[in-house]
Formats: C-alpha cells, sequence, structure tokens
C-alpha cells in the first residue's frame, strides 16, 4: 500500500542577506551544497568499545565511510550535476578522518571542511550538532544532505538537531528528491509508504539508501581528491569552547558495557511421535502461543 497522505509544507526560518543565493534579476544561482560524511568502523568487521572511557575503538577497527552518506554525497552530486553549482564535503573527527574525506572526494565533490580538535572526544550527539552547525554557520549552504543514520549510532537524530541549530526545514528520510529553483520536495519514506514533503531553501535532507545508486571512484576521480582543498578547522575557529563537547559537555554517557555472549544451541525437538506436543510446549513455555 502506498499512502501520500496530505502535502506538507515546510518553511525555513532562517533569514539570509538578499542576494546570498540570487542574481540581481531575482533568478537563482548556482547552489552551494554540503555533505555531511562520517567515518565510521566498518559494519561487516568487528568492533569493540574502549575499557578506558568506554567509547568506540577506532584506531584498531577498519574505518569507512559511512553507508548512509554515500548515498547523500551521490545525492548532491546530482543536483549539482542537474542545476550546478559546487558540493563541499563537512567531516567531523580526528586525523584519521581524513582518509574517508579523499575517499568521498574521489567520488566528485569539489572541496572538504574537516573539524578536527582533541576535545571533541566523546562528544555527544547533542555537541556533535552543536560543532557541525556552527561550521555550516561558516559555509552559508543553500542545501545540507546526510544520510539518515550512522552505522554506529543509528539514532537517526543528527539531521533534525542542525537544523533545529540552524532554524532551517529539516526533510528527513527521503527515498526522492526534486529541486526547483529554491524549492525543495523530497519524498519522505515512512512504514506505510511516503508522504510529500515541500520546503525552501536553505534545508536540511537526510536520505535513505532508496534513493539512488552511488557511484564507483573512478581512476581518474581518485587521482583528482589528492588535488582537491581540505580546509581543517579547529573549536576554537568555530567559537565553540571546549567544555561544551567531549566528556564535560556530553548529555549522556556509557557506564560500562560487556561483549555480546554466545549464542546458544538452542532447544533440539526430536520427532519419536511426539514432536508437535513438544514442539506447542516449547512455544508455550516462550509465550510465542
Amino acid at each position: 500500500m502506498t499512502f501520500t497522505g496530505r502535502l506538507i509544507s515546510v518553511h525555513s526560518v532562517m533569514r539570509r542577506p538578499v542576494g546570498a543565493d540570487q542574481t540581481e534579476g531575482g533568478r537563482r544561482s548556482a547552489m552551494n551544497i554540503v555533505v555531511l560524511v562520517k567515518q565510521v568502523p566498518d559494519s561487516g568487521a568487528d568492533r569493540s568499545l574502549r575499557l578506558d572511557d568506554n567509547t568506540v575503538d577506532r584506531g584498531s577497527a577498519s574505518n569507512v565511510i559511512n553507508e548512509m552518506d554515500e548515498y547523500a554525497i551521490e545525492e548532491a552530486l546530482k543536483v549539482k550535476e542537474a542545476h550546478g553549482g559546487e558540493v563541499t564535503v563537512l567531516t567531523m573527527g580526528p586525523d584519521r578522518a581524513s582518509e574517508s574525506i579523499r575517499k568521498a572526494l574521489s567520488m566528485g565533490p569539489d572541496k572538504a571542511v574537516h573539524v578536527v580538535d582533541d576535545a571533541l572526544h566523546g562528544s555527544c550527539a547533542v555537541a556533535t550538532s552543536k560543532v557541525l552547525a556552527a561550521a555550516l554557520g561558516q559555509l552559508n549552504a543553500d542545501l545540507v544532505i546526510c544520510g539518515a543514520e550512522s552505522t554506529d549510532g543509528r539514532v537517526q537524530v543528527m539531521p533534525h538537531m542542525i537544523a533545529e541549530r540552524l532554524g532551517v526545514a529539516a526533510l528527513t528520510g527521503a527515498r526522492k528528491l526534486t529541486v526547483d529553483g529554491s524549492t525543495l520536495t523530497v519524498e519522505r519514506q515512512t512504514e506505510e509508504g511516503f508522504e510529500v514533503v515541500t520546503a525552501s531553501t536553505p534545508a536540511v535532507v537526510s536520505v535513505w539508501d532508496t534513493i539512488n545508486e552511488p557511484r564507483y571512484p573512478s581512476f581518474k576521480g581518485i587521482m583528482a581528491a589528492k588535488k582537491k582543498p581540505v580546509q581543517t578547522l579547529s573549536l576554537a575557529d568555530l567559537g565553540v569552547a571546549p567544555g561544551e563537547v567531549g566528556f564535560d559537555g556530553a548529555t549522556s554517557a556509557v557506564l560500562e558495557h560487556a561483549k555480546r555472549p554466545p549464542r546458544s544451541g538452542g532447544t533440539k525437538v526430536t520427532d519419536e511421535g511426539s514432536g508437535g506436543v513438544q514442539l506447542v510446549e516449547f512455544l508455550a513455555t516462550e509465550k510465542f502461543v
């Protein structure tokens, strides 16, 4: 069943200077697009938490671009190809996150911004949104695109938090994005079908993996990525105090952790004429029937 519901219009409340995204004739100029990219431990490999502070052990993990962010990169490139403009990759993370930045640039974006600061270690989602919003405030983006969730946290709150901090519309969970001048229309994926949502730029759009098929970096793209500019920003550059992030500024904390226990062999039912009865008794014990 496909449910489109009613057309939902979400209007941005962030005011930008006249001429920030228009030419003198009133026509829209090329779009400034920023894609949020996060480096995460490979979900296909073993992952663990550090014993000293209960954070993800990224030093021993095989780190990759968050899978959903690759779809965000692809969608940003599609918008640029259709409407012109520039695509900037924005990452917050340690020094080694530069590996994922170059991978992202090899797909086609024009440049990148890397927010890196030792004080960021241990930051919660709330603090992360504050830092990313501060960086986006300097980039003056018309459109911010990100993955709907990250494979390490899976909290699905970052697009909403950033949009709230910037005072712009949040078009989340998109399976399709259409750009018409300064109007954005998305099909928001739901369990029942989809909703059609519209808003004006600037806005934040988060996407699911149903929206497109990410391109593979070409050899030419990989070589070109080595020369593309990557700007690094510290907390001081963004005007964010160290005490507002990291463990000191966290609104949540992991108190303890333990590895998942090994799976048991389960209960084996041998059918010697009463297998059906044994099965029903087992299901009743587990409260399935």
